[in-house]
């Protein structure tokens, strides 16, 4: 399996499509131009309308992300109308500012692990992971007294080769995503309890005294820094938001515009199928998880450097908020269909919600039912789209 899989990686374009067999076909070309995201090809076969082309209804529906914009449309709406602020702050930038920060700091993360999904793959280790990188980069800065960038790196290097090692472990093992990235996030829970405890005397909480930390302002500028302050928003919005639109953009690059996005998309369909066309599934997961990993590392460094405090609990529980984001966005759980837009609008659901509920004078305890029933409903629109799209393609 292995040298047919080493085989596959020096030849990507040599395989052809074996005779017969739909999956194998599909497999095949993903070692072709890139396609749109989620966007199966035309089989040249009439479409409901009868002229040779699916309806713009179908095609629409073979859109992952169209759920959710149409989700966010509507969760915006609704926390407008039941807006009970004094000067209806939800339509002003403060508004704006609270939700989008709040979104920034899910999206980051949903985006690479929608990706991850679409490889039919999953990641838990990412909550535990965007607090343990905090605590890392508590440790060099505070502790040791390293340069920030320094820090910086590490922290990116560290993430990348997580990532690196559970890509390894699960493609060599064989052993299910959910088990090998599960045990990641326990082996992290307890470093960030027990080995802080013991590396910070007896407290759970690192941070930063003095005012001597060399690089500290520049990063701080970058990663955890605002922009656009003006009268209405004296503070601004926070860098957050630049990052999660950059990485937003990677992803749909990445995704709907690379050879590479073709393989996600095909060793999520089909893994064997893949294979069997040229197609690097081991490389691809491996590099689908390190993306997920350092894209934690990230949030963990954003976090810190905001707050100039990490604690051992920060990020636990967070890895369900970016597989419900992903699933919102149309994410399927079996793979081989997604958006790297859809993620982001998932995000910007959920972050809408928490801050829609307070907005609108609710009991935050409401939130976790809100958010239940946007996941039911974005998994039974999901399965229903794509079971028509799917039925249009025949």
């Amino acid at each position: 399996m292995a040298a047919a899989d080493d085989m596959a990686v020096a030849r990507p374009d040599a395989a052809g499509p074996p005779p017969g067999g739909g999956d194998a076909v599909d497999a095949a070309r993903a070692t072709q131009a890139p396609q749109e995201p989620g966007v199966p090809e035309a089989d040249g076969r009439d479409g409901p309308d009868g002229d040779g082309t699916a309806s713009r209804l179908t095609r629409a529906l073979r859109r992952p992300a169209l759920g959710a914009l149409v989700g966010a449309v509507a969760v915006f709406v609704l926390f407008t109308i039941t807006d009970s602020t004094p000067n209806h702050l939800w339509l002003t930038q403060t508004g704006l500012q609270a939700w989008a920060q709040q979104a920034a700091f899910f999206g980051i993360m949903a985006v690479p692990v929608g990706l991850l999904m679409v490889g039919g793959e999953f990641d838990l280790s990412t909550g535990g992971m965007t607090g343990f990188s905090a605590i890392i980069m508590a440790l060099l800065i505070g502790n040791e007294h390293w340069n920030a960038w320094a820090a910086v790196a590490v922290t990116f290097a560290f993430g990348a080769l997580v990532g690196a090692v559970n890509g390894i472990v699960v493609t060599r093992s064989g052993l299910p995503s959910f088990i090998v990235t599960l045990a990641t996030y326990f082996a992290f829970r307890g470093l960030s309890v027990g080995g802080v405890l013991k590396v910070n005397h007896g407290s759970t909480s690192i941070g930063l005294t003095g005012t001597r930390h060399p690089g500290l302002d520049s990063a701080r500028d970058v990663f955890g820094g605002s922009f656009a302050h003006s009268r209405a928003l004296p503070n601004g919005y926070q860098t957050a938001i630049l990052w999660f639109v950059g990485v937003t953009a990677a992803g749909v690059w990445l995704l709907g515009r690379t050879r590479f996005g073709n393989w996600v998309f095909a060793v999520g369909g089909d893994a064997d199928a893949a294979r069997k066309v040229g197609v690097p599934v081991r490389r691809t997961k491996v590099l689908l998880f390190m993306g997920t990993s350092t894209a934690a590392a990230l949030v963990g460094v954003i976090s810190f450097l905001q707050a100039r405090t990490a604690v051992s609990e920060q990020g636990v529980g967070y890895e369900f908020y970016y597989i419900i984001a992903a699933v919102v966005g149309g994410c399927l759980l079996t793979g081989g269909q997604g958006s790297a837009l859809g993620a982001a609008l998932g995000a910007c659901i959920i972050g809408m919600a928490f801050q829609g509920v307070i907005y609108s004078g609710w009991d935050s305890s409401w939130d976790f039912t809100f958010l239940g029933v946007i996941l039911f409903l974005a998994v039974a629109v999901n399965t229903v789209t794509h079971r028509r799209a799917m039925r249009a393609r025949k």
